[in-house]
């Protein structure tokens, strides 16, 4: 994938400031297009968008399916403009600004949601069923699989009757008739996330930016993916996890992180030509114009845990698909659009595919100076073309908080060093913006915190934490204006990454 030199922010849809709680693929996600595009920024970055709740903490990196869409992100104003809403019906209850109350967000946007497809229900069917006809292949089983953990009150699936955790024929042909109104209901949910945010992307796409979305690697055994699939990972006779996934011990934990998501059995899926695999990537290429590949050193090896230990300590290293994997998408994806997250304990197996699939990769200019500066990979003196430059993503500290609560004064007096100007918290955020921008790195992407300047307040994640997460989002007041617009356009310019707009 040939990519141009040119910018990018992070900004999940949650993020993105509603009166609703929560952003969404409304009027807020129309106006900070425009707002990149008169700022000539290219790429909008996301986090995955797939369907999650609060058995995982609402987290993008953990969902119910790899395959469907995140039902809080469909806009309610965009119901109204359908007529399946009144404008009236949209009375939010007081949200906290810059912080999404998912215990309050997701009643009232259900309780809309169902007074939307009782109104659906009276309309014309027929782009919902060409909807339901072209995505078959998922949206079947996931509206099943969502329908019975409502119906048996949200427990995990291994403990639903026998022959409908095994999915033998008759008993799914059974609870689907008694549930088919709850599955319609699903499949409805789908189809509007789907078509909004299709919409979305064709705005998006009249502006000169791209998204780039989020694939994390593995999937939660309580999902409909291993359900329908349990044959394509590592589990017990009784379909429980026999091996689970995480990173072994390093300086930063003695005892590594246990994830315990199922491990792909890889040799199976190679016996399908990986075709979950292919159609998991080509899904995520309907949310997005270039994928993230999350975790992407797995592909070369993964970390191996007994599902039995308590820490990731005791796991082993196991080879993963490697060059045949990307062999066989490139079958179907000539281009690769694909970017590989290549932080952490690296070795040359990885670069090795890296190199051979032309994959860019990621530097992350906060570790140039957490680490020896002279030497590290992550500092602009060894940046390469052929990759992205970030200042911070969603799990790192915001630059201005690393700065104030992560960075001792002999560092401090480093980047100054480095920089060659006196570098302080007021203005760190700007200087490592400008630093991005600069680098030889064909992009350069910064989280929207880092362009307004936040402090630690705004973490989006903290890597081992389990409350508190994903909820951060845009003020009603946060001034994404003209002159904050003005002063990135001035860089891109110098620095010369404001891509033409290409002709239709």
């Amino acid at each position: 994938m040939e990519l141009p030199r040119s910018s990018g922010v992070i900004l999940h849809i949650s993020s993105l400031y509603t009166p609703h709680g929560i952003g969404d693929f409304g009027p807020s996600a129309y106006a900070f297009a425009d707002f990149l595009e008169r700022t000539g920024i290219h790429f909008w970055q996301t986090l995955p968008l797939n369907y999650t709740d609060a058995g995982r903490g609402y987290s993008p990196y953990s969902c119910l399916s790899a395959f469907a869409g995140n039902p809080l992100y469909i806009s309610l104003d965009g119901l109204v403009k359908e007529k399946l809403l009144e404008a009236s019906d949209l009375q939010p209850p007081s949200f906290e600004e810059h912080k999404v109350e998912f215990d309050k967000v997701h009643p009232y946007k259900t309780a809309l949601y169902e007074k939307a497809f009782q109104a659906f229900q009276q309309q014309n069917q027929q782009d919902y069923l060409l909807f339901c006809k072209k995505n078959k292949h998922w949206l079947n089983d996931f509206a099943l699989f969502l329908a019975l953990k409502k119906h048996y009150n949200d427990c995990w699936w291994l403990d639903w009757p026998t022959g409908i955790r095994d999915r033998e024929p008759d008993a799914l042909r059974k609870i689907t008739r008694t549930l088919d109104v709850e599955i319609y209901r699903e499949k409805f949910l789908q189809y509007l996330f789907f078509r909004q945010l299709d919409e979305l992307r064709a705005y998006c796409k009249t502006k000169n930016i791209r998204l780039i979305g989020d694939m994390p690697f593995y999937v939660s055994h309580d999902s409909s993916d291993v359900w329908m699939h349990p044959n394509y990972f590592k589990l017990h006779f009784d379909k429980r996890p026999a091996k689970v996934c995480g990173v072994p011990p390093d300086l930063f934990s003695e005892t590594g992180q246990l994830w315990g998501m199922p491990i792909f059995r890889w040799s199976e899926l190679k016996k399908d030509q990986y075709i979950w695999w292919v159609n998991r990537i080509k899904q995520t290429l309907n949310m997005c114009d270039i994928v993230r590949l999350d975790h992407f050193r797995a592909f070369s090896a993964f970390w191996e845990v007994d599902a039995s230990e308590h820490t990731a300590q005791n796991g082993k290293w196991m080879k993963g698909p490697g060059r045949d994997f990307f062999k066989t998408l490139k079958t179907h994806y000539e281009d690769l659009p694909f970017i590989a997250e290549d932080l952490g304990d690296i070795d040359q197996p990885v670069w090795n595919i890296m190199d051979e699939f032309h994959l860019p990769g990621m530097k992350i200019l906060q570790f140039a100076f957490t680490e020896y500066t002279p030497d590290s990979i992550h500092s602009p003196h060894h940046h390469v073309p052929h990759g992205i430059v970030y200042t911070g993503t969603h799990d790192n500290n915001t630059v201005r908080g690393w700065y104030d609560h992560e960075v001792n004064e002999e560092k401090k007096e480093n980047i100054s060093l480095y920089f060659d100007k006196t570098v302080t918290a007021e203005t760190c955020h700007r200087d490592f913006i400008r630093m991005a921008i600069s680098s030889v790195s064909q992009v350069a992407i910064w989280p929207v915190q880092d362009m307004l300047g936040l402090g630690q307040e705004a973490i989006m994640n903290r890597p081992g934490t389990m409350h508190g997460n994903w909820i951060w989002r845009l003020h009603s007041n946060d001034p994404l204006n003209s002159d904050l617009s003005k002063i990135i356009t001035q860089q891109l310019a110098m620095y010369n990454r404001l891509v033409p707009k290409e002709e239709e």
